[in-house]
């Protein structure tokens, strides 16, 4: 996406808790607790990635995103697909998105990405423009 910016990576963490979850410092069902409303988001608005659930094993990983900020009103907290994205990135000046991944077997989730979109990380290559639009 075209407005994408201050892309915050969770995956060491994720691997920090896989550790955890192997050595048996937590329990499966610490990190297989996926609430009956994060599983319905990615039975609806979740979309299948390639990655296997690294608990299970056993069904492909999804991928929910979340949407948040001022500007949304009523909207921020919901769950999106990918595809809508860019379009709420060109009405809306600015807001978060919360990617989660999240296995539908097992109940396995973890926040895998967080970035930022909106209008505000548009530039305009033509600085007249940008001179002309602020005066």
């Amino acid at each position: 996406m075209r407005t994408q910016r201050q892309v915050v990576d969770y995956s060491l963490q994720k691997r920090a808790t896989l550790r955890e979850l192997r050595t048996g410092r937590i329990g499966t069902y610490e990190a297989c607790d996926a609430s009956p409303y994060l599983m319905n988001a990615a039975r609806y608005h979740g979309e299948q990635t390639d990655q296997r659930c690294p608990v299970c094993s056993r069904e492909n990983l999804w991928h929910v995103h979340y949407i948040y900020g001022d500007e949304l009103k009523q909207s921020a907290g919901q769950a999106r697909r990918r595809a809508e994205l860019p379009v709420l990135a060109m009405t809306y000046r600015e807001f978060s998105v919360y990617v989660v991944e999240v296995c539908r077997g097992c109940g396995w989730n973890h926040l895998a990405e967080q970035f930022l979109l909106g209008r505000d990380g548009v530039t305009d290559p033509d600085p007249q423009h940008r001179r002309e639009a602020a005066e």
